[in-house]
């Protein structure tokens, strides 16, 4: 499946998911404000049938109390009747109240309401005859059974308000059936599609991540291939380096050997030539001879530069004289020409001849630096052997540097960087503005007899 459908389709699952979670928050709130009104319906009907049954229940203590007063004449009977008379009252207030806004329930109440106070009525009028002592006359008036008749409606009224308050229960239970059927059908459905989005969204994401994956892998193998390329480029640069490095040495070489035999014997000659003229003018031409000195002077000066620029291009002493000695050449001549001295601790050491080079080139192109840029007052070089390896270090006291800021057209320290490790060793460049420059390099240890010095 392509990136770009995945994606469009991901955010539509998305959408339908919040959809479904906001249809049922509304659902579980609705379904939730529908059973809260019922409880408040159900509590309503259960107060209202305990106010009816507290009225009828007053009704009948009031005609016991009337009752017990009528045969037995004590007034403590009395306290019972009071007392269901204001129960009767309060169960009428709270009974007014709530069927105020029910035409049916308020018909049957008000019926209620006329019952009850002639009930009342023929209740108080005994038990005035009976406080005034007409004894016989209230028994007569209570026996004749209109007390019967009105006790028989109160009940058969408040029976008709149960039911009514039954019917309205069996509606709210009905309803409360409803709603839980309906939060179970709402709730059913989106579960379903609540899963259905989960499953529909888990395959998106498995295929996003499929597709991930190959985009992972494809972008692993060209970074592979690139790596591979630049690592290809980079030894065949190495590679190239070190062979350029070996032509220029070779070149080197070659030059310096021409120079030591042609121009050498070309300027031996000359010396000789001058040497003769001077015996056989001897002392008769003062001015010819003053001429000859000169001439000698400059040829000699002249075999001397020849020498300098054969040392530079290849260092015969180290054939000759071995590294050590070599390197002491080197720091002596340094130290004459740039008035700094050289604190050499140099000890013989095992290393091929190219590692020698490499070594010699490396203190080379390290005091060449110094001189231009160290300013320095002292220079130590240090050679040694330790653990099969050789260790070269070329340390100043000059105003130092920045390694993090070496210029880019350093190409100085890159090539002596190349040189040591194209003889598979390390150089390392430490240096601190204000605290002189260390340079070390390690080379591996040869197996040959350490070289004379």
């Amino acid at each position: 499946m392509p990136l770009s459908k995945i994606k469009t389709r991901m955010p539509l699952a998305i959408l339908l998911l919040l959809v479904a979670s906001l249809t049922m928050v509304f659902i579980t709130e609705d379904s939730n404000r529908r059973a809260t009104n019922l409880m408040q319906r159900l509590g309503d009907i259960a107060t209202n049938r305990l106010h009816l049954y507290d009225l009828i229940k007053g009704v009948l203590d009031a005609e016991s109390g009337q009752r017990g007063y009528l045969l037995s004449g004590r007034e403590e009977y009395l306290a019972p009747y009071s007392v269901a008379l204001k129960n009767i009252e309060v169960a009428f207030a709270q009974l007014d109240a709530a069927y105020s806004s029910e035409p049916a329930s308020k018909v049957l109440l008000t019926k209620l309401h006329a019952l009850t106070a002639t009930k009342l009525s023929e209740l108080a009028i005994t038990v005035q005859m009976l406080k005034d002592g007409k004894y016989q006359t209230g028994k007569d008036f209570t026996l004749s059974g209109i007390g019967q008749e009105y006790m028989e409606a109160i009940r058969a009224t408040g029976a008709e308000l149960l039911a009514v308050e039954t019917q309205r229960l069996q509606t709210s239970q009905r309803e409360v059936s409803d709603i839980l059927v309906y939060s179970r059908v709402g709730v059913a459905l989106l579960t379903a599609l609540s899963l259905f989005l989960v499953l529909l969204n888990m395959r998106e994401n498995l295929a996003f991540k499929a597709v991930q994956e190959k985009h992972r892998v494809a972008m692993q193998a060209e970074q592979e291939n690139l790596q591979s390329e630049v690592m290809r480029r980079t030894a065949q640069l190495v590679e190239l380096n070190n062979h350029l490095q070996t032509v220029r040495e070779d070149e080197r070489h070659r030059i310096a050997r021409d120079l030591h035999d042609e121009l050498g014997a070309l300027l031996t000659a000359a010396k000789l030539d001058v040497a003769r003229i001077k015996s056989r003018l001897g002392t008769t031409a003062p001015e010819a001879l003053e001429r000859i000195n000169h001439l000698a002077t400059t040829l000699n000066a002249g075999i001397a530069m020849k020498r300098r620029i054969i040392e530079d291009l290849w260092p015969s002493s180290l054939a000759n004289l071995g590294l050590v000695a070599s390197l002491k050449i080197l720091a002596g001549e340094f130290s004459k020409t740039a008035g700094i001295p050289v604190h050499c601790a140099l000890q013989p050491v095992q290393l091929t001849p190219n590692a020698q080079l490499v070594v010699y080139r490396l203190v080379q192109e390290a005091t060449t630096n110094i001189a231009k840029y160290a300013k320095a007052d002292n220079v130590w070089l240090e050679l040694a052997a330790l653990n099969g390896r050789v260790e070269m270090t070329v340390r100043d006291d000059g105003a130092g540097f920045d390694t993090r800021q070496i210029a880019s057209k350093a190409h100085g320290l890159l090539g002596m960087r190349f040189r040591v490790e194209a003889e598979l060793g390390s150089l390392e460049l430490i240096s601190k503005p204000g605290e002189g420059t260390l340079v070390r390099a390690q080379l591996p240890e040869s197996l040959s007899l350490p070289q004379a010095g």
